[in-house]
């Protein structure tokens, strides 16, 4: 009596390892997809502090300070965690009313901006 074997066949098991390397280096792919956005997000986060603060400083001045005259205003490059952002304002004046547009600049790999706007009046 012939006794019946069971098991998988050298191509089962060859198909079976071919999708799970798919499943494998699909997950790869968005595990690296992850990572850059993480990274593009802590760069957005740290311009975001870097422009929050010194438009706070120059909110804080008197309206007859030098940086509230009218004009384009580059600041020192500030570096965080091995990335430059660069800043830079400009003050338009109307009267007594003074509207500041403050942007931040980085490049990692690709050249980012972000910029803020406010209003100051006595």
């Amino acid at each position: 009596m012939i006794e019946r074997q069971t098991g998988f066949s050298l191509i089962e098991l060859l198909i079976g390892l071919i999708f799970l390397a798919i499943g494998l280096l699909s997950i790869a792919g968005l595990q690296a997809t992850s990572v850059r956005g993480n990274i593009f997000s802590n760069n957005l986060m740290q311009a975001t502090y870097v422009a929050q603060d010194s438009l706070e400083s120059l909110k804080n001045l008197s309206l007859d300070s030098s940086a509230l005259q009218a004009g384009n205003y580059n600041l020192t490059p500030i570096t965080i965690s091995g990335v430059t952002f660069n800043q830079s304002y400009t003050v338009v004046v109307n009267g007594n009313l003074r509207t500041i547009h403050y942007t931040v600049t980085w490049n990692d790999g690709v050249n980012h901006s972000i910029t803020f706007s406010t209003m100051r009046s006595q």
